[in-house]
Parts: structure tokens; sequence; C-alpha cells
């Protein structure tokens, strides 16, 4: 695995293609160096009530990997009951996702812990508002993007329109993971290869099928 900045902010081709996944994996390689680990994921839909607050099983996951302990409302600001998308389970809730609370609550994660991984939801234009994207939540906070790409059937096509996003928004990219999401796509090898010609760099990180995997 190449080496990765201290603070990065996960993004995928899609919901469902493992960042979460890739996120604990990457925490659990910096926590292995001796280094101050938290994870963040912002906005979450799908939670249920537990312990007297709404949780979110990524965010469960996340906070698992990390060995810095912090306020759930700065892990994750914003967390939603129904597993829809994140600006209409907001509206639904008579609440709008802020930039500048989430971007305050990284500011103090930020001084925590060595690495914060903070993990988005869905893909790079998924709505948090009616303005704003995930991709405007990356340029607020000033972060690099890692980007997960589910190898799977029109991943190639995914991976390039992000990266093409990303290159036109200004986002500093910080590298690319293959994550196997289809034990039964066909030609793996060759897409792989074709990712790696395509977005001109191998990935920092290719893992396997498993049979389970989170967004």
């Amino acid at each position: 695995m190449q080496t990765l900045p201290r603070h990065f902010f996960v993004t995928g081709t899609d919901t469902g293609v493992g960042k979460t996944t890739v996120s604990v994996r990457l925490m659990q390689a910096f926590a292995a160096q001796g280094l101050k680990v938290i994870g963040m994921k912002p906005v979450a839909s799908g939670c249920e009530w537990m312990d007297g607050r709404w949780q979110n099983e990524d965010v469960r996951q996340l906070i698992a990997a990390s060995n810095v302990v912090a306020p759930p409302e700065l892990i994750n600001p914003y967390c939603f009951e129904p597993p829809i998308a994140p600006h209409i389970a907001a509206a639904e809730a008579g609440v709008e996702i802020q930039l500048e609370v989430i971007e305050a609550a990284y500011r103090r994660l930020a001084t925590m812990a060595d690495v914060v991984v903070v993990e988005g939801a869905g893909g790079l234009l998924v709505p948090l508002n009616r303005t704003q994207t995930i991709a405007d939540l990356i340029q607020a906070l000033a972060l690099p993007a890692l980007l997960v790409v589910g190898m799977r059937l029109g991943c190639i096509n995914h991976a390039l329109l992000t990266a093409q996003v990303l290159a036109q928004r200004k986002i500093e990219g910080c590298g690319w993971v293959a994550n196997s999401i289809d034990p039964q796509m066909s030609r793996p090898a060759e897409n792989l290869q074709t990712l790696i010609a395509c977005l001109r760099q191998p990935p920092v990180l290719t893992l396997p099928y498993q049979a389970s995997h989170s967004a």
C-alpha cells in the first residue's frame, strides 16, 4: 500500500462499493503504525435507535476501528433513519445539512488524532441539500480524495466520470482502491488493467471479494 496523507476523504463510484470496508482497512493499517486514528462519516442515512440515539452501522464500524474516543456528534453530525438519499432524508426530518457544521466537527477531530479518515455517502455528486453535494463538502474540508472503485460491470465508466468531476472541481486525488464487489464479474483482470491505464496509476489497495461489504 502506497503512502497516503494523514487526513483524507473516502468517496466512491456509487453507493454499495465498499467505502466503509476500505476506510476501516486503512484505519487499521494506520493504527498498526502507532498513530492515533479516528473515522468520521459526516452524513449517514439508514439508522436505528440504539442506546438513546440514532446509530448507523457504517459509523459503528468506523468507531470500532478508531483508537481515539470522540463524541458521536463529531463523528457523525447528521444521522437519518430511512436508507434514502441524504437530502431527501434531511428534508423529511425537517433538517438542512450544513457544511459549516460538518467542517467544525472535522476541525475538532483533526486536533484529536494523527489521522482522520472521512467517509462520504454514495457517490461524488450525491446532493446534501438544495445546492451542495459531496463534492462541495470535500472542497469545504480541503481534503484530498481517495476513490473507491467497486469492481463490477460498469465500473470503468463510473470511475472515469468520477475522476473527471474531481479534476473539474480541482479536488486533489490521493489515489484509488480496486474493491471487488461482484464475484461473478467477467474479465476482472482486464478491467483492472484498463482502469490503471485510464486513471494513469495503479490502485493504492486492491481488495478481494468479501461476502459482506459496506457502503
